[in-house]
């Protein structure tokens, strides 16, 4: 169920969502944009903002099945990450209504994915954690891409 949801929110569904709207805009429609716009939303809004919930609702969820950390203290520690995922998560869906949000919500979510995907990057995790890896690292780059384009 894992891979499923984070093949759809940081891939599927921004995927869809930029073809969405580029036909509907049609032969003026700056991509690059569109891709900043739905990453942002689906993967740094929805995702981080269900991230947070997960995180701070069942924080032993994330501390045994993708840290392997069979500790209660450790759910101290998920739910202070969670709240920040809620932040996130918040700025981003609200992008969607505050075009000039997106760019920051790029920044700062771009910057937290990369950092975690190092973070995974340095741990023998189990497959869950190689997901969160792959994919952090992966819109990571595709958001710095985007920030780019914008600041070129």
């Amino acid at each position: 169920m894992y891979f499923v949801t984070v093949f759809h929110l940081l891939f599927l569904l921004p995927v869809l969502s930029v073809i969405a709207e580029a036909l509907h805009i049609g032969a003026g429609a700056d991509i690059m944009w569109l891709v900043g716009k739905w990453f942002v939303f689906w993967a740094c809004g929805v995702r981080l903002l269900l991230a947070g919930i997960m995180q701070t609702s069942r924080p032993e969820f994330t501390a045994k099945s993708i840290f392997a950390i069979d500790a209660p203290a450790a759910a101290a520690i998920v739910r202070e990450v969670g709240f920040g995922n809620l932040a996130m998560g918040t700025l981003g869906l609200a992008s969607l209504a505050e075009p000039s949000w997106v760019v920051p919500a790029a920044i700062v979510a771009g910057l937290y994915y990369g950092l975690a995907g190092l973070g995974h990057l340095f741990r023998k995790g189990n497959l869950k954690e190689q997901i969160a890896l792959w994919s952090d690292l992966g819109i990571f780059l595709l958001l710095a891409a985007f920030v780019i384009s914008r600041w070129a």
